[in-house]
């Protein structure tokens, strides 16, 4: 609603019966827009020409999910269109709901399509269902019987069914901005006896929030209160912090945030910026993710990302890794600081990750090659009368621990090359060092050819 609209907040006298109980619904919910033209944020699905509001203006209902994190309008959406559409609206709430709840709906509808009604089922974290759960909504949604709307905070691309993802159009709710939060803090003051909002204390609203209305109007609401205990006409940073308490950053452990977060610290490190990769460190952690757990990513980034560029990357990460266990939170949390650190600047090579993935494809491909006879194993008479291990050259008894020329592929594959070593750190003295052993090879083989040219007999040799 409008903030003309808008019921005061502490109005007295306070009325008794059910007016009074009505003063125990929450802000957000009092605040809850009414039309479409009240509604904050998500201009770029309610903006003039845009997807929803075109569907709202040419009453176009269509099933849909919408997608995007806690407190950004995906319940007030629903219901606004089925207000809009004059259709019955029949909330579900996939964690608390089940099979029956199902049936009661859909009977629900039946009974709504014989009045000449329509009826809009919303399904409230949809991605909670299980398939046969989802997959009951697909006969009803196909004949028409009712409009299905979901909610979900996660990725609809792994939680939803591909039957009912492929009948829904999916939009994308994005978190509200601070300027949208803002517009949502003036609509809260009528009637609370608080005139204004000291600007630090805004910005620490717009903070705590992090994008989430229902967030913000739920902290407002406490501060709110306290600043009229108090006899305050404006909301200070230091009473809002009395009444907001230590707060967290969302993160919402194994969703799709989660990995959105990893993602960014990943390509921070790999990338080598330093600052970004601790600044998204620290997001995570202050958003409550489990320390082991980017320990182990840690582990993974210094394997993937740095490789034989840096050896020693990997031995720090198992160290960050060890000393959080040693040590907890928050001191061990350093160790994973430094770690980060560490290898976002140090030099990369994914060589070893291709070169690896290189050869699991080759394998795959050729299937199962006999092991040359050389190479076998020979721990009895009998194997090593039908000749396993003959003609094998032991390394260590050659110059350099080196049998120059000697072959280790199958016979008659054409030995590939999986290994490139980048010109960067440690792998620029490792490439050296391939490139000699193969120029010893090579001159080798070119012994090899000139000794069987020697022993061809002089009739043969002429041909």
């Amino acid at each position: 609603m409008s903030r003309a609209d808008s019921p005061g907040l502490f109005d007295e006298p306070a009325p008794r019966g059910p007016a009074a109980a009505s003063l125990q619904v929450p802000l957000a919910e009092r605040l809850r827009p009414r039309h479409l033209d009240d509604v904050v944020g998500q201009r770029h699905l309610l903006g003039p020409g845009k997807p929803l509001r075109v569907a709202f203006e040419t009453r176009r209902l269509h099933s849909m999910l919408f997608w995007g994190p806690p407190g950004v309008g995906k319940t007030t959406l629903a219901r606004l269109m089925a207000d809009a559409f004059d259709a019955d609206f029949l909330p579900l709430s996939a964690v608390l709901a089940g099979v029956k709840d199902i049936r009661d709906a859909v009977a629900q509808a039946q009974a709504a399509q014989q009045r000449g009604r329509a009826t809009i089922v919303f399904v409230d974290e949809v991605h909670r269902f299980n398939k046969s759960q989802q997959d009951a909504f697909l006969p009803h949604v196909e004949s028409g019987l009712f409009t299905f709307i979901g909610a979900t905070t996660e990725n609809p691309s792994f939680e939803v069914n591909s039957a009912l993802l492929s009948r829904a159009v999916v939009y994308v709710l994005e978190p509200l901005d601070a300027q949208d939060l803002q517009t949502l803090m003036q609509r809260a003051l009528p009637g609370s006896g608080v005139h204004t909002i000291a600007e630090a204390a805004q910005q620490r609203l717009i903070r705590h929030a992090d994008g989430d209305a229902r967030r913000l109007l739920g902290a407002l609401e406490l501060a709110l209160h306290a600043a009229q205990r108090a006899g305050q006409s404006e909301l200070s940073a230091e009473l809002l912090e009395q009444a907001l308490g230590a707060t967290l950053l969302r993160f919402d452990k194994g969703g799709e945030q989660t990995y959105d977060l990893i993602s960014a610290l990943h390509k921070s490190v790999r990338g080598s910026d330093v600052d970004a990769a601790l600044y998204w460190f620290a997001r995570m952690l202050e958003g409550g993710a489990d320390p082991r757990y980017l320990a182990r990513r840690l582990i993974r980034m210094a394997v993937e990302d740095v490789g034989l560029a840096d050896p020693k990357a990997l031995t720090l990460a198992l160290e960050a890794a060890q000393t959080y266990e040693r040590l907890g939170s928050p001191e061990g949390e350093l160790a994973l600081a430094q770690a980060v650190v560490y290898l976002a600047v140090t030099p990369k090579s994914n060589a070893v990750y291709v070169a690896y993935n290189a050869a699991r494809a080759f394998a795959r491909e050729h299937g199962t090659q006999p092991v040359p006879l050389h190479l076998r194993n020979a721990p009895t008479r009998l194997m090593k009368n039908l000749g396993y291990g003959k003609g094998y050259r032991y390394a260590h008894d050659e110059p350099d621990a080196f049998a120059a020329g000697e072959t280790y592929f199958p016979q008659g594959m054409e030995p590939p090359r999986f290994y490139q070593p980048t010109s960067r750190g440690v792998e620029e003295r490792i490439a050296r060092r391939l490139h000699e052993l193969a120029q010893r090879n090579a001159q080798a083989a070119l012994s090899a050819q000139a000794a069987e040219g020697d022993s061809v007999p002089p009739a043969e040799a002429g041909g």
